[in-house]
């Protein structure tokens, strides 16, 4: 919950002794501090360290809500508006009324943790990307669904999203491509949206505060019960402790064998592999295989239950460990002995998102939450080595613990954003792996060169 104060946030930073010692005092970033100037409120998680320093009460600091952030955003209450067929309910009570497309929900709507995506395109590779699972989507962009849906754009066989909320009503496709409206394909698949939603207030309220737990419903008949709903996003644990993995990865073993996609051929087959790779799916994005397979490299994927022996039995020239949703530490219970026993086998290893923390757990660091995660196609990373900076697509709610990494971990990359790490590789291992997304292209292309990295390896050591 963010409240406003009943003194100006600008005479609270100051009482604290500046922005800096503000942000030093909380744990939080200076660019954190000048939001909740602008904001002018000041996240609620914040206020003992707040009352401590300033000597304010916590009765000074807890005071209601400010309701001008949205007009869409209101008190519990039973009364629909006017229009309205659905409906998204925070954990706190603050619920956002809109339009309802997609599927109809049943008795029990879905629940997830809220997060906002500032892409202005891709929106059907975000949804399919299994690392939004146990995540409602907020798209910044407003119009969603202008170029329809295709078969080739999707990440994964099912969208893993659990709900999807956008600003503009969905209108029909414009775009060659297209083979189905983003409205019947998310109905065909069983997932409920909802439009008109005031998404700038939303926003802005996942920044300041974090992301939020909440419940979407659409239901057919139109009735709604508010309480039970506010119940259902309050009672939900939340991402943390959560193990997903295990949710969207494969069921059992498979090769890969297509490659990127080329005008105006569309994707081709790679029928002359260099190197054997064992690709560990924690939730992979099909495009990423496909980098792997233009790479030269002959793919086989095996679930992410997969122990040690199931892995090396391929006789790997390298091992890669793919993006996915949910906890690493939880995750990390079953799949770090493994990388641990993957890595002292010698093969050269290469991680991405999920696969990055994982691999960091494995090689002695540590991870944490962060308030909002990074989601969108417009991050900026630097390069340690060369100084370049990567415009990268990022879709992660954890991060690695710089300061946790033992000394034979170096950092490769931060984020320019909020100086999380974005980057970490072994100096005495042929390991590494990033944060962000390589096989996608906001760059167009900044991060390819990873690919070539991990190949270059595996020659390396053959």
């Amino acid at each position: 919950m963010v409240a406003a104060m009943p003194i100006s946030i600008n005479d609270i930073i100051d009482r604290m002794g500046g922005a800096d010692a503000a942000a030093h005092l909380t744990g939080v970033g200076t660019e954190a501090v000048r939001k909740w100037r602008q904001s002018r409120s000041i996240p609620s998680r914040h206020w003992p360290a707040v009352s401590a320093a300033t000597g304010l009460t916590m009765a000074d600091l807890q005071t209601e809500p400010s309701n001008k952030a949205s007009a869409t955003m209101q008190d519990a209450t039973d009364t629909v508006p006017p229009g309205a067929t659905a409906v998204l309910v925070l954990a706190d009570g603050t619920i956002f009324w809109g339009r309802g497309f997609g599927a109809h929900t049943q008795a029990d709507a879905p629940v997830g943790e809220v997060c906002f995506n500032t892409g202005m395109t891709g929106y059907q590779e975000t949804l399919t990307d299994p690392s939004f699972a146990g995540q409602i989507v907020t798209f910044t962009f407003p119009h969603i669904g202008n170029t329809g849906t295709n078969q080739a754009d999707t990440e994964a066989a099912t969208i893993a999203a659990r709900g999807v909320v956008v600003k503009q009503d969905i209108t029909d496709p414009s775009n060659w491509r297209s083979t189905q409206t983003l409205q019947a394909w998310l109905r065909a698949q069983g997932i409920v949206g909802i439009a008109g939603v005031d998404t700038r207030a939303l926003t802005i309220r996942i920044r300041a505060g974090g992301a939020p737990n909440g419940v979407l419903a659409y239901p057919a008949a139109g009735r709604f019960d508010l309480a039970a709903l506010r119940a259902q996003a309050a009672g939900w644990p939340g991402l943390e402790g959560m193990d997903l993995a295990r949710d969207v990865t494969c069921r059992q073993s498979y090769t890969w064998d297509e490659t990127t996609w080329a005008w105006p051929a569309g994707t081709g087959r790679q029928d002359a592999p260099r190197h054997r790779v064992v690709a560990v799916d924690y939730g992979a994005k099909r495009n990423i295989l496909r980098h792997l397979a233009s790479a030269g490299c002959h793919v086989t994927v095996v679930p992410a239950t997969a122990s040690a022996d199931d892995i090396l039995r391929h006789r790997p020239d390298g091992v890669f460990l793919s993006n996915g949703p949910g906890d690493p530490a939880a995750t990390g219970v079953y799949a770090v002995p493994v990388l641990r026993q993957v890595l002292d086998s010698g093969v050269p290893v290469f991680g991405i998102c999920l696969g990055h923390q994982l691999l960091a757990l494995a090689l002695g660091g540590k991870t944490y939450k962060l308030e909002r995660g990074h989601r969108g196609a417009n991050q900026p990373v630097k390069d340690l080595a060369t100084g370049k900076v990567e415009i990268t697509s990022q879709n992660h709610g954890f991060a690695v613990d710089a300061a946790s990494l033992p000394a034979d971990v170096k950092v490769t990359h931060v984020s320019l954003f909020d100086g999380s790490n974005e980057g970490i590789a072994s100096t005495t291992r042929p390991a590494f792996s990033v944060q962000y997304h390589p096989e996608a292209s906001p760059g167009p292309s900044d991060s390819h060169y990873l690919f070539g990295r991990f190949v270059g390896m595996m020659e390396r050591a053959g």
